[in-house]
């Protein structure tokens, strides 16, 4: 007997937010190719939160390259929110991220030269956002740094630097932040307390999350804990 076909009134499944299939990652070095990744497949649902955690040279800091686009496989497929990134050249996968995807990185990457406000402003202003500024001095404000808006990245503390890199990543409203060690530069207290803006605005916008990070303490504060060892995702909890 034939199944009865599906009620059109059924939501469709989310889409995930991120799809990896079979990637590998291979770079050239003086004694030779490396091999950083495995063969890595991976499905992350849309307003999970992931940890990545391993020893050092397990490979997680790459995958989180290669899922956010940063670095091209050797082999495999990236999709991210339903698209296949993979076939992307660089200047269209800088396009794509641009309101889509958020990246946090251990070192701040601000531009020395400009402000707070300038620094969040930058993504806004790539997109076209009318009310740019506005939005970053709220982003700021978010973070705790109204107070700090037309200081330079040289007059801020690690700790505001890293507030500040994180109102950028969130100020277009991403569908998915990455995260790779954003506490690993900052002193216990200050990292906490990135840690806890990291988690709450994630929670109250709704963004999946990425996290690379070597504390188990923040791994355990995701929904999910992914173990690498040799290139290859070793448990998945």
């Amino acid at each position: 007997m034939n199944n009865p076909p599906p009620s059109p009134d059924l939501p469709a499944p989310e889409t995930p937010a991120l799809v990896l299939n079979d990637v590998t990652l291979t770079l050239k070095s003086l004694a030779g190719p490396v091999d950083i990744l495995g063969g890595v497949s991976l499905t992350v649902p849309s307003g999970q939160t992931v940890a990545l955690v391993g020893p050092s040279g397990s490979g997680k800091s790459s995958l989180l390259m290669v899922a956010a686009g940063l670095e091209k496989p050797s082999s495999g497929r990236v999709a991210i929110s339903g698209t296949d990134i993979t076939g992307m050249g660089e200047d269209a996968l800088a396009r794509f991220r641009l309101g889509r995807v958020g990246i946090v990185f251990q070192s701040f990457h601000l531009i020395p030269t400009m402000t707070a406000l300038e620094n969040v402003a930058v993504p806004l202003e790539l997109m076209g956002v009318p009310d740019a500024f506005e939005r970053a001095e709220a982003e700021l404000r978010a973070v705790g740094l109204i107070l700090r808006t037309d200081h330079y990245p040289g007059q801020l503390s690690g700790g505001e630097q890293q507030r500040v890199a994180l109102a950028r990543a969130l100020a277009p409203r991403p569908l998915i932040l990455f995260a790779d060690e954003p506490t690993g530069n900052l002193d216990g207290a200050t990292g906490a307390g990135i840690a806890d803006l990291i988690f709450g605005l994630n929670a109250e916008r709704g963004a999946t999350l990425f996290l690379v990070t070597h504390e188990e303490s923040l791994a355990t504060r995701c929904q999910r804990v992914l173990r690498m060892k040799d290139g290859r995702i070793a448990a998945d909890e």
